[in-house]
């Protein structure tokens, strides 16, 4: 009861004297937070009168939280705790006069104005400094808001070289403004957009919340989605610390997201929220890109034509059997050594779904039989989905996968065998199937081989 009252003492002096610093102007030390301050603000609030801080006060919580409910894992120390570094202040923003100095003031403001709004915790007041972080971090962003693209020049100028494409909906960090023409990065692309075909400042805000991918990256150990937002709810499925899952609605102190299992609801205390953006797509990499789809295609065409030529030689050769099925791998236009681990890993089908293993006989899952069987090929990959989405080189969507791709969703990843068709571990019920490949919303698709 003594501990209670003390607690709620604390909390009231640290809301009452936040207040009195808005107004009045009292002094408040910030120091640079240690392993165990406040993660998302980066900063520790020390009161100067008692030496109280808001880190001391928000571990007290948290112990109190950990003693009630010990059946969702603590966040893992070295995943949780965000090393405080300082945060870039562009030397131009879309805001005339603004200035490193006035950036400082209202990252201060954000902060304090927070941390002096009652009946919140401390969990609370940190997602609160983040979302309003993000949002001014969205006023410096330009967004293209065209019907196919805008070119991306080597000077504010339709004279200018096209350097590369700014596509609808991409997004680049603004570096200045001049003439009706905004300066931009994005991906690999440093140059100039004609501004009528963009937005910027307070309209890229909302717009950047329509365009962006929310992503929920977990920051514990083993991370329990649940059927329904409460931790009394029925876990639906595990997820391994540093994946990465598709937030599709945020309520609060829980978010929904795509495993799996299916649809579920995390606590925003054991993940850390971000916003995705498509960048720019180079001259270079289009061209690229472009000479690999021509090249895929014919080597399709011509794959085509060889398993024709064999139909054919089969069907005469066994008086016009109609019976023939054909094999569940299908080549396509991939290479032999792609196809040959899509035929590797199809061997495994029926064997068990295990939570953290890595065994293609005794269980594993998703992402441990995907490293797994490349490793039969001396390939090293990692023992994530949220990794595997980096390996290899991208594929430009599922139309031009190959047998023996590796095809990644939020939360899971499996292996092209061919004809629109996956090969992964599943879930606990299922083991290891194989499915259409667009069963679910694909993220990426990376080639190895």
């Amino acid at each position: 009861m003594r501990r209670s009252v003390m607690k709620a003492g604390r909390r009231g002096a640290v809301c009452a004297v936040s207040a009195v610093l808005l107004f009045s102007g009292m002094h408040l030390d910030i120091q640079a937070a240690d392993t165990t301050g406040l993660p998302s603000a980066g900063l520790d609030f020390f009161l100067s009168s008692n030496a109280t801080s808001v880190k001391d006060l928000k571990e007290e919580e948290k112990a109190d939280t950990d003693s009630k409910d010990s059946d969702e894992q603590a966040p893992a120390q070295t995943a949780a705790t965000v090393t405080p570094t300082a945060e870039p202040t562009p030397t131009s923003s879309p805001e005339a006069g603004s200035s490193q100095t006035s950036g400082m003031k209202e990252e201060k403001v954000i902060e304090e104005t927070a941390i002096a709004t009652t009946d919140k915790t401390f969990n609370q007041v940190e997602r609160e400094i983040e979302a309003r972080r993000e949002e001014k971090g969205f006023r410096s962003l330009v967004i293209a808001k065209v019907n196919d693209y805008v070119n991306v020049r080597s000077i504010p100028s339709e004279e200018g070289e096209i350097l590369g494409k700014l596509y609808d909906k991409s997004v680049g960090e603004f570096i200045s403004e001049q003439d009706g023409w905004y300066e931009i990065n994005s991906g690999s692309v440093t140059g100039f957009v004609k501004a009528e075909y963009c937005v910027t400042g307070d309209d890229a805000v909302a717009l950047a919340k329509e365009v962006g991918t929310r992503i929920a990256t977990v920051n514990t150990t083993t991370l329990k989605v649940r059927e329904e937002p409460g931790m009394d709810a029925v876990v639906l499925g595990l997820v391994p610390i540093e994946d990465e899952l598709i937030v599709t609605e945020e309520l609060g102190d829980w978010v929904k997201v795509d495993i799996e299992e299916g649809y579920g609801y995390v606590s925003t205390d054991y993940v850390t929220l971000s916003t995705e953006f498509v960048k720019a797509e180079s001259k270079a990499e289009e061209e690229a890109r472009l000479a690999k789809e021509e090249a895929e295609r014919k080597a399709a065409q011509e794959a085509a034509r060889k398993a024709a030529a064999r139909n054919n030689s089969s069907s005469s050769s066994s008086g016009g059997n109609s019976s023939v099925q054909p094999p569940v791998i299908s080549a396509g236009g991939g290479s032999e050594m792609g196809a040959a681990v899509a035929n590797f890993a199809c061997q495994f089908v029926g064997n068990p779904y295990v939570y953290g293993g890595t065994s293609l006989t005794n269980g594993a899952d998703c992402s441990g039989f995907v490293m797994s069987v490349y490793n039969n090929f001396g390939v090293s990959l990692p023992h994530s989905s949220a990794a595997d989405r980096s390996v290899g080189s991208s594929v430009d969507g599922l139309a031009n996968a190959q047998p023996g791709d590796i095809v990644c969703y939020s939360g899971h990843v499996g292996i092209y065998v061919g004809d629109g068709k996956i090969v992964h571990a599943s879930t606990s019920k299922t083991g290891i199937i194989i499915s259409n490949a667009n069963y679910r919303s694909v993220l990426s698709v990376r080639r190895i081989f």
